[in-house]
């Protein structure tokens, strides 16, 4: 099995979203995008690993070693070795892998976040750079880009916070900010037993309302000229905002429903707006050419 094969079953097995926004990219471009998501992910799974703290900082310091070793062209690892590649033919700069390992970094000190602002650091560093890293890959012209690739990733993330609630909290983790939740009355401690109030809906649906916020800023940010180039960053978007509706549409109940689409459903999101990027890049090029 080649690791391009490898990366890809990997999208699908965790179910990632993001596997569906990569159909449509070239090869060139979907290998470089595998290699990330395979760094992003052994990343990631370290802090919600069952490790001591103390191994998963070792762990996370051993990524920083090996980073280092990808951009000096010495990749000791399978994934960096493809990285690597990858780094220098999209000249990905090297901070953003960096802040990546941050943000991993700040769920192994942080299980509580007092503000928004807070939190929004956080989702910076494990979404938006995320975000940063895509677009150079998928290409882009406007310099604009760079805000919409944060504004995605934090939407993004926002809208996981509210569908993973029960999972982080069974982790020790509440990533809503405390002074939210002091805001509209809810206690951590019925959060921990995933109790429904009105307090509750209230809470949800400011969070909800932020996350829309966020998408908004993207979608206002995205020049005429890169909705082709970014067209996978786009089928993200949609996916993760139908999955937005849909929380809002249960009345909120994550607790105790597993929140997802169905697969037809990502697909067809995927393929319908390929189609509008294709359709859109030829007027653009008409109307350029008049």
């Amino acid at each position: 099995m080649s690791f391009t094969e490898y990366c890809a079953r990997l999208t699908r097995r965790s179910r990632s979203n993001f596997y569906y926004a990569f159909l449509f990219l070239s090869r060139e471009r979907r290998e470089a995008i595998f290699a990330v998501y395979a760094f992003c992910r052994s990343v990631d799974d370290i802090a919600d690993g069952h490790a001591s703290l103390g191994e998963k900082q070792r762990q996370l310091d051993d990524w920083r070693r090996e980073l280092d070793r990808c951009y000096e062209g010495r990749p000791g690892h399978p994934i960096t070795v493809k990285l690597a590649q990858s780094v220098q033919r999209f000249r990905i700069p090297k901070e953003y892998f960096e802040e990546l390992i941050a943000g991993v970094e700040m769920d192994l000190t942080h299980d509580r976040y007092p503000t928004f602002r807070d939190l929004y650091e956080y989702c910076y560093r494990v979404a938006g750079v995320v975000g940063l890293i895509c677009i150079e890959i998928f290409g882009y012209r406007n310099p604009k880009a760079k805000d919409y690739a944060i504004n995605l990733g934090v939407a993004l993330q926002l809208t996981n916070i509210m569908r993973d609630l029960r999972v982080d909290a069974e982790r020790g983790r509440i990533y809503l900010p405390q002074d939210d939740l002091a805001r509209f009355g809810y206690t951590e401690v019925e959060l921990v037993h995933g109790v429904y109030t009105p307090a509750f809906l209230d809470l949800m649906r400011f969070a909800g309302a932020r996350a829309r916020q966020y998408f908004q800023n993207a979608r206002e940010l995205l020049a005429v000229e890169d909705r082709g180039s970014l067209c996978a960053a786009e089928i993200m978007g949609a996916i993760y905002y139908k999955l937005l509706e849909t929380i809002e549409a249960s009345g909120y109940r994550v607790f105790d429903r597993t929140m997802t689409l169905p697969v037809q459903q990502k697909l067809w999101l995927a393929l319908s707006i390929w189609l509008r990027s294709k359709c859109g890049a030829r007027v653009h090029r008409r109307e350029r050419r008049e």
